[in-house]
């Protein structure tokens, strides 16, 4: 008995700690640590520490979607979390059930999104943003208990509104706006206090690593930092472009990934689960739609998947079209975009935003530009396929060039497979996505309820 309760704890012993720090809608490519102007001194010390990914993607460019399929480890459709503001079905289980399972007390601080609380049971703290004492208080748990800890700490930054951090480090006449953007004053000072957010994001970043740093739990730790989908301009945030789908991935674990390297192997955000749970010794459960990409964080290995996925369901977000669903699959150098209805009007929050009004009157009084963004943006064909590595802004359509007919045809066979693996039926399974929506569910039941009671009440005479 002695022996297996000394096993036990050695076992125990040997398994790291994992924190996951997330932050939301955030364009990677517009932080420092990715070449852009946001500056982000903590995180360009972290990527110094470890690994940095640049094909990191995940599969749905919406808050609430994204976060399902990062805990859990399953693509939206199959996990019944793929609109917004959504739920997973009652049978998926999270990488909460999973750790605890394995003697792991699992935390959420911040920013949650996901539902229902059965599929999600953390150890909840924090409220829009992470609370750096709910780290502090675990660190201190752990070094008392001796039991391996997750921290995720889910911040609301650079999410609109863009009211946080110094907005005059900024200065909109100085920046360089991304091509998919009009340039106008108003762009420009959004812009620049949206810069200024992950700059306050990236403090956050040095406070919680801070107090890991300052413990005894450093070196014995896996950290993953991660930037979410795209911002909520046009172009990024609810479109599966690449600047929508793909997101920064820096992770250090010290002894184990050799700092300062750089990788291009593709990764999503449904590998995460897996990552973390082989990184604790637990067999990955078959139904994952992920695969550990631990070997490249130890370097056994250079690459990882072919193809990576992604999805977007408009149908129930604010201002969004009443449906308009796009589906998408990128290899090493294609994207490649099915949109589901093309002769709607894409629509959603970046569309009803000052802003992008700006744009429309622009393009009626003869901007060039303006009237071509406006145009693309709201109006999609049914197919697209662009070569990232010589645009990585998808701005050049390659359907239609038959010099790309191969890679077309792949990527279009790769992405009927995967829709198929995933019960996803295409436009069908868009019209479903408002019963995936429990505020919209509730709605419907409301007035169920009140037909129901309506029609139980007696004829009254006239």
């Amino acid at each position: 008995m002695l022996v297996v309760v000394f096993c036990s704890c050695l076992q125990a012993a040997n398994r790291p700690n994992l924190v996951l720090i997330i932050a939301d809608d955030c364009t990677s490519r517009d932080m420092e640590v990715y070449g852009g102007q946001a500056r982000t001194p903590h995180l360009m010390r972290l990527a110094s520490e470890g690994l940095t990914f640049t094909r990191c993607f995940q599969a749905a460019p919406m808050c609430s979607p994204t976060r399902h399929c990062l805990y859990t480890g399953l693509y939206p459709v199959k996990s019944g979390a793929y609109p917004n503001h959504t739920m997973a079905y009652d049978w998926v289980k999270s990488i909460a059930h999973y750790l605890q399972a394995a003697g792991y007390s699992t935390h959420l601080s911040g920013k949650t999104h996901i539902g229902p609380k059965s599929v999600f049971p953390f150890d909840y703290s924090g409220t829009e943003n992470p609370d750096p004492a709910a780290l502090a208080k675990v660190l201190k748990s752990s070094s008392e208990s001796g039991k391996p800890f997750l921290f995720i700490a889910a911040s609301h930054e650079p999410h609109t509104p863009w009211n946080q951090g110094d907005a005059s480090q900024y200065p909109p006449a100085s920046l360089k706006l991304p091509p998919v953007l009009v340039d106008a004053p108003d762009t420009r000072k959004a812009f620049s206090q949206y810069l200024a957010e992950i700059t306050f994001f990236d403090a956050q970043v040095g406070e919680l690593l801070g107090l890991l740093d300052q413990s005894t739990h450093r070196d014995h730790t896996l950290v993953i930092v991660l930037s979410e989908q795209g911002n909520s301009f046009p172009f990024a945030k609810w479109t599966c472009y690449e600047v929508g789908l793909a997101s920064a991935c820096l992770a250090r674990w010290p002894g184990k990934t050799r700092p300062g390297r750089v990788s291009e192997a593709l990764i999503e955000y449904v590998d995460v689960v897996p990552t973390f749970l082989e990184a604790a010794g637990i067999e990955r459960p078959e139904i994952l739609d992920g695969r550990s990409f631990l070997p490249l964080l130890t370097g056994a290995a250079s690459t990882h998947k072919t193809h990576v996925f992604g999805l977007q369901t408009t149908r129930g977000i604010h201002h969004g079209s009443e449906y308009f669903g796009i589906r998408s699959v990128r290899d090493a150098r294609y994207r490649y975009i099915r949109n589901l209805t093309p002769e709607v009007t894409f629509e959603n929050a970046a569309t009803q935003d000052p802003t992008f009004h700006t744009w429309i009157k622009m393009a009626a009084e003869g901007d060039e530009v303006a009237k071509r963004l406006v145009h693309d943006y709201q109006h999609r064909p049914a197919e697209e396929l662009y070569d990232c590595e010589a645009d990585p802004w998808n701005r050049q359509n390659l359907v239609q060039d038959p010099k790309h007919g191969t890679a077309l045809n792949a990527l279009r066979g790769q992405l009927e497979s995967w829709m198929r693996r995933q019960g996803d039926e295409g436009q069908a399974t868009e019209l479903q996505a408002l019963s995936r929506m429990p505020k919209a569910v509730k709605k419907e039941s409301g007035k169920s309820k009140k037909k129901k009671k309506a029609k139980a009440q007696p004829a009254t005479k006239s």
